[in-house]
């Protein structure tokens, strides 16, 4: 009797281990469910016509990206904001936009992300700003898409539609706000998400060393470029900052690899490194530029 009294205080431990197993298998169960389970024909028809690229990924591709979008759906929870229905179009819509940026890589699909909310166009968010005379005040911006560490990010439906259905003009607020999620990985929003130890051939290409130097030369160049009003192919607004260049890069590095190979053949080289995976399949249509 007194050796059962002296058990009794780790019976909630153990209770809570065994929920945490029973969880842990009936998700692994879930998703190997759902992975064997194909697209629903809807969906797929979704993908057709919302983002027009889907047609340009091999058979493989397109199979993996059905499983991500499976696994992504059922894992993150969608919200509509300012009387929007989010229906499973644009549930696909964003997930399949979002998952792109993983198709090439291994791992969880963003296991810090909880919640996406989806506004029905740009939205208002109060920001403080600095006046001339020293005080501050808040000042109300309209924002496409926001990305938030603790596990949310906030989307225009209007421009999750648009950034889709034009997958060449280096504009694309799920790319960009979910480059923020994958750079918020490594700890910080910063532009140095965590990296590969080495890339699929051995080598080194993508240590943080390499990373840091390239990618400051490039945003050095974009920030000067932007100033003197130059040319680029990146969108100034990644000279913002360093996590703003890293999402901007990801959006021109899907959407302009051509381009940005053939100007930024480095900053190419660390992405293509970096998501294992080679946009330029997707747009031979562009291959003279």
């Amino acid at each position: 009797m007194e050796s059962l009294n002296n058990l009794l205080p780790l019976l909630p431990i153990a209770l809570a281990l065994v929920a945490f197993a029973l969880h842990y298998y009936w998700r692994r169960w879930r998703h190997a469910r759902l992975i064997n389970t194909p697209l629903p024909a809807l969906w797929v028809t979704y993908l057709e016509q919302r983002l027009p690229v889907y047609t340009r990924l091999s058979a493989q591709q397109r199979n993996h990206l059905h499983q991500m979008i499976h696994l992504f759906l059922d894992d993150k929870t969608f919200y509509g904001c300012a009387g929007l229905l989010v229906t499973d179009e644009m549930r696909v819509c964003i997930a399949a936009q979002a998952c792109l940026l993983c198709l090439g890589r291994q791992g969880p699909l963003y296991p810090g992300l909880q919640a996406i909310l989806v506004y029905p166009a740009a939205f208002l968010v109060a920001r403080e700003s600095f006046q001339e005379d020293g005080t501050v005040a808040d000042e109300a911006h309209a924002l496409l898409g926001e990305s938030w560490d603790s596990g949310r990010v906030i989307l225009s439906w209007d421009d999750v539609a648009r950034g889709a259905s034009d997958f060449t003009d280096g504009h694309n607020v799920v790319l960009h706000e979910f480059a923020h999620q994958l750079d918020s990985a490594s700890g910080a929003t910063n532009g140095a998400p965590a990296l590969r130890r080495n890339d699929h051939r051995g080598s080194s290409h993508t240590s943080y060393q390499t990373w840091a130097t390239v990618f400051s030369e490039n945003f050095n160049d974009l920030r000067e470029r932007a100033q003197q009003g130059k040319p680029t192919v990146m969108d100034t607004y990644g000279a913002s900052n360093e996590a703003e260049f890293f999402a901007v890069a990801t959006e021109t590095f899907f959407e302009k690899p051509l381009e940005l190979q053939a100007k930024r053949p480095e900053l190419f080289e660390q992405l293509l490194h970096y998501y294992q995976l080679d946009p330029r399949q997707w747009h031979p249509d562009n291959a003279s530029h």
